[in-house]
């Protein structure tokens, strides 16, 4: 494959690779927010969030154009396509994490008392930052990674969350219960840590496509 192919993959690499950092930050930005009850930090990942959909627009057209332009191998092209689904899914991720916090911001100005959920929304948050993390890390080193084994990585974390979200459906369940004047706006609580939830799932989706890319054989996502 010429130099050129191989340049424009470093670049698509490099460009994603930023976009992953921003929304581990971002991530991370809104869990701070959250344990300090800063509505500020809120809006300031809003910010930082606010054209991810565009970022995301603009790695696809590269990889549409290193299409169009070099004609990869079999191999090659797997690697592209499985980049143009990984970026849906970190778009979705971002745009997930800019709606945690826009809604968060809301229930902290609202009647609800999530004092009772901090330990378990913290736990679910930062297991979701640990899976964007270990992506982040095999991402950057993508040659060098251990796909399986940073695959088996994030799958734990993921597993975890499934179960730390299980606990704040039953938790919310029981305040909903104690306090029905305040019924739909809890029911809206567990909406917002649902996006939490999902981030985690898309995380899952990405080193799947990782290990396609690497590996080959059939791409199989979580729906």
């Amino acid at each position: 494959m010429s130099t050129k192919y191989d340049t424009k993959i470093f670049e698509i690499r490099k460009v994603i690779s930023n976009l992953l950092e921003n929304i581990t930050q971002a991530s991370k930005d809104s869990l701070e927010a959250y344990a300090s009850a800063n509505i500020n930090g809120f809006k300031d990942v809003e910010t930082k969030l606010a054209n991810i959909a565009s970022q995301g627009d603009i790695i696809d057209n590269e990889i549409i154009k290193t299409f169009a332009l070099y004609g990869p191998e079999a191999t090659e092209l797997r690697s592209l396509v499985a980049y143009l689904k990984m970026t849906n899914e970190i778009i979705n991720i971002g745009e997930g994490v800019k709606k945690y916090s826009r809604r968060m911001k809301q229930h902290f100005e609202s009647e609800c008392n999530l004092k009772p959920l901090n330990s378990t929304i913290i736990q679910l948050h930062k297991s979701t930052v640990t899976a964007l993390t270990y992506i982040l890390e095999c991402f950057k080193n993508f040659d060098a990674c251990n796909v399986e084994d940073f695959y088996t990585k994030v799958m734990v974390e993921e597993s975890k969350n499934d179960d730390l979200f299980s606990i704040l459906e039953k938790e919310i369940m029981t305040i909903i219960i104690d306090e029905k004047e305040l019924s739909s706006e809890y029911v809206k609580v567990l909406g917002t840590l649902r996006k939490l939830e999902r981030s985690c799932d898309r995380s899952v989706n990405i080193a799947s496509l990782m290990m396609y890319a690497k590996q080959g054989g059939e791409i199989r996502l979580y729906s």
